[in-house]
């Protein structure tokens, strides 16, 4: 991140310097004109004194307002750079492997990036603390050499002795943020299935569990405030025990003559002035346990296993094949997809089905066997293009944009005549007319405002729109009745013929218009053949018609 931000950090480090030797020639300065102006009574010595503090504050006014817009600027770009980053690591074709569910990885892509942006922060005011804290020191040195050495000795004892509780506090931290994403994980979890939810009376064990991991965050909340709390009442004593002794000894020079009064001033002033180096410190101490939680959560996304690994050659239309292929659920599976032909694949295994899917869309790897799309193993294509030639629209449905119409988008301006062709094949073309605003109709939260089967039926409509080569339609027609199942059968038939298409499914309407059903039972190719054939067979009409 340093690196990345350089120009700006360094700039904010440099200008933060300037303040923070400003604040330090403050009480120099004060001490000055009491001894110089103030104690001789010159009015040509005043107005000098007068234009140099002008200029002081207003060098330090401007030092630190510069410092803080370069460094905003750094912090916004690098948490934005972050945040892109493991939006892509996630959502990327190949995938990774991780245990950590999506309301947790949302909390990382967002709050933990944020928060390991300020590390940027940290280097810039330790730079400009320690060279704050270096003039005092200078400057009490000359005035006297008993003061500025116990500085010299007191500071650094301090900041070791505040660094010492880092672990704690960065413990703390650790629990507190991964008790908030496991409580975005369960929110998430709970709003993405509320409807079903609702449907068996599921809510109130719902909000029994998202309670208790609420009340989890709660308490680790707590302890990360009562740490941080600990740490900043142990630095805040501490700095203020070492200004009392600092202003305690110049005092007592004074009273014996060995300093003047104004040199008392200047003493004083820089002892207050201490605590605010010392402070920043100590607080980057705070921010640093913080930050480095937070990097590392971003750091385990950014480094986790891809599920998938991505080739170099570009994918071209041909035959889809799975060649003897081992995976969970499937034991020596072989089927071919040719160009143009409807496929269904029935089973009654949900693993099997998973299985299929991600194979035929290079999703996960096989086991054992090979998947080759145009005689090239999936394996060495670019994910990229292969997902230009291969579509797979899954069982559960996802709807993005803020009307009919965006959630219809599929990257390619479509004219009238085709989205409606589209609408009509998936059996949606009501969706035009109901609402009173056709397709400019408003989506409510992945289309919360829309019912079960409407919601399949437009995600059907966009896979179709698509116009993949291949296109993988995972249960397209569950949540619709009997009469709209046979309506979509008869347009997915209409629209995609000419183009391969596989239907993994147990619906008797679709695998009927198929021009070839597989059957795969126990892990294995049980049947090939018809779908009328295939009911003469008990296994087969077992799961296609019970």
């Amino acid at each position: 991140m340093f690196w990345r931000q350089r120009r700006d950090t360094v700039l904010c480090a440099a200008f933060w310097s300037l303040h923070q030797v400003c604040e330090a020639l403050v009480p120099v300065a004060i001490g000055l004109v009491i001894d110089q102006a103030v104690g001789t009574g010159s009015t040509t010595a005043m107005l000098w004194s007068v234009l140099g503090i002008f200029g002081l504050f207003t060098a330090l006014t401007m030092g630190w307002r510069s410092g803080f817009w370069f460094l905003s600027r750094a912090m916004v770009e690098e948490s934005h750079a972050l945040r892109m980053r493991v939006v892509r690591r996630v959502v990327a074709g190949q995938g990774i492997r991780t245990r950590r569910q999506s309301g947790e990885l949302l909390s990382i892509a967002t709050s933990d990036t944020e928060a390991s942006a300020e590390l940027l922060e940290l280097g810039s005011r330790v730079v400009s603390a320690l060279l704050g804290l270096t003039v005092a020191t200078v400057v009490l040195l000359r005035i006297d050499w008993s003061l500025g050495l116990g500085l010299v000795v007191g500071i650094p004892v301090l900041v070791l002795g505040l660094n010492a509780l880092g672990p704690l506090v960065g413990r703390h931290t650790a629990a507190q943020q991964q008790a908030i994403g496991r409580a975005a994980a369960t929110a998430a979890d709970l709003l993405h299935g509320l409807r079903p939810l609702r449907g068996f009376g599921g809510v109130d064990e719902a909000a029994r569990r998202y309670r208790s991991a609420s009340r989890t965050s709660l308490r680790a909340n707590i302890g990360a405030v009562k740490a941080g709390a600990v740490f900043v009442g142990a630095s805040t004593f501490t700095t203020g025990l070492l200004i009392t002794v600092v202003a305690a000894l110049a005092g007592w020079f004074a009273l014996q003559g060995r300093i003047t009064f104004g040199e008392l001033i200047t003493i004083v002033g820089l002892a207050a002035f201490i605590t605010d180096p010392v402070l920043n410190l100590a607080d980057c101490v705070f921010k640093l346990a913080t930050a480095r939680a937070s990097a590392a959560r971003v750091a385990e996304v950014l480094d986790a296993p891809e599920r998938v690994s991505s080739g170099t050659r570009t994918a071209q239309p041909g035959t889809l094949v799975l060649d003897d292929v081992h995976a969970p659920g499937l034991d020596g599976v072989s089927l071919a997809v040719e160009p143009g032909e409807l496929l269904g694949v029935v089973t009654g295994e949900t693993a099997t089905a998973d299985a299929v899917t991600d194979l035929l869309t290079g999703a996960r790897p096989p086991e054992r066997g090979e998947v080759t799309l145009a005689g090239t193993p999936v394996r060495d294509l670019d994910i990229a293009s292969l997902r230009r030639v291969v579509l797979v629209e899954p069982h559960a449905v996802d709807l993005f944009g803020s009307s009919i119409r965006e959630a219809l988008h599929t990257g390619t301006d479509h004219d009238e005549a085709t989205v409606d062709r589209a609408l009509a094949a998936a059996s949606a073309s009501d969706l035009r007319t109901d609402g009173g605003k056709g397709l400019d109709r408003e989506l409510l939260d992945h289309g919360l405002n829309l019912s079960g089967g409407q919601r399949q039926r437009l995600a059907l409509a966009r896979a179709l729109l698509a116009d993949r080569p291949v296109t993988v339609l995972r249960d397209p027609t569950t949540a619709v009745d009997a009469v709209t199942e046979h309506a979509i059968a008869d347009g997915v038939r209409a629209y995609r013929d000419g183009q391969a298409t596989v239907l993994v499914t147990t619906s008797a309407p679709l695998l009927d218009r198929c021009d070839r059903v597989v059957f795969v039972h126990g892990g294995r190719v049980a049947a090939v053949g018809r779908h009328r054939d295939l009911l003469a067979q008990p296994p087969y009409a077992e799961v296609v018609l019970r």
